[in-house]
């Protein structure tokens, strides 16, 4: 089992005709993904990829039944894009776009609470690498080939960390049930709180692992929500150890500034939760083994 994409999953990408998304929409459809469409305003009637690309999401739903959707649009238009998608009825969107406006994000956010509960679109991003389940389907732009099938759920902000917790599995032979890259900006559409009851839900994941990092307060919510509602173990990493307060480190949302957004006061955090947390992030793989000994 997977959560939110597998093989028969139906997926467009918004802003096909750029060179980067026509290049990872490629690699999508080569690993096996049911891309059936793509959508730019003004372009509907063309092609790329051997499939069609449509004027408007509302068309290419209509057309091809389409469940989920990657963003490739550039930031100022990026938060229109998500709104549209949303309004359409697609059930699970991507955003890879970095770099679009904390204003715009807001909105995205206020809009899609329109909607009740059932019917609200998840939203993983921006600024994240995307959504694997190996084997299945791969929404997004991480190197598909990192990743074996398997038994643990992977949630990080960066997705440089999240390659490299799945390259260290594979080396020991373990699998990925669906990564999910939640994005390292400070106003994203899912949390790790948001995407944690998935993981816990799925028959087919046995461990949890969250790689977080300094900034902001997701990571000493998700430790609360952990121990509260989560009975499988939680491997987690967080990354800036060594970052100084009040400086933005990678991610526009990696910047220290309250209580319980340093890397040491997280680790504290999700400790005191039940949390198992590597030391570097080059055992991530040797912890993950150790605990599912």
């Amino acid at each position: 089992m997977s959560i939110f994409i597998n093989s028969e999953t139906k997926i467009i990408v918004q802003g096909i005709t750029g060179k980067m998304a026509r290049f990872h929409t490629k690699d999508m459809i080569e690993y096996g993904s049911n891309v059936v469409g793509g959508v730019v305003p003004g372009k509907g009637g063309q092609s790329v990829e051997g499939v069609p690309v449509f004027d408007t999401v509302k068309d290419a739903v209509a057309a091809t039944g389409a469940e989920a959707t990657l963003v490739f649009v550039p930031p100022p238009f990026a938060a229109d894009s998500i709104m549209e998608a949303a309004d359409a009825g697609i059930n699970y969107c991507v955003c890879i776009t970095d770099g679009i406006p904390a204003q715009d994000m807001i909105r995205v956010k206020r809009y899609m609470y329109r909607y009740p509960e059932g019917q609200r679109m998840i939203l993983t991003g921006p600024n994240c690498a995307g959504t694997i389940s190996p084997g299945k389907a791969l929404l997004g732009i991480m190197p598909g080939h990192i990743y074996l099938e398997g038994n643990v759920g992977i949630i990080g902000r960066s997705g440089t960390l999240g390659y490299e917790a799945a390259a260290q599995l594979k080396e020991r032979g373990i699998g990925v049930s669906t990564s999910v890259g939640i994005g390292g900006d400070p106003i994203n559409g899912s949390s790790f709180k948001d995407i944690l009851q998935h993981f816990e839900d799925d028959d087919e994941t046995d461990l949890i692992c969250m790689i977080g990092e300094i900034g902001g307060p997701q990571e000493a919510e998700a430790a609360e929500y952990i121990k509260a509602h989560i009975k499988k173990p939680v491997v987690a990493y967080i990354a800036g150890l060594t970052a100084p307060k009040g400086r933005t480190m990678g991610h526009a949302g990696a910047i220290i500034s309250a209580f319980g957004e340093s890397a040491s006061e997280k680790v504290e955090i999700l400790n005191a939760a039940g949390v198992t947390v590597a030391e570097n992030p080059a055992i991530i793989g040797e912890t993950i083994a150790r605990v599912m000994r």
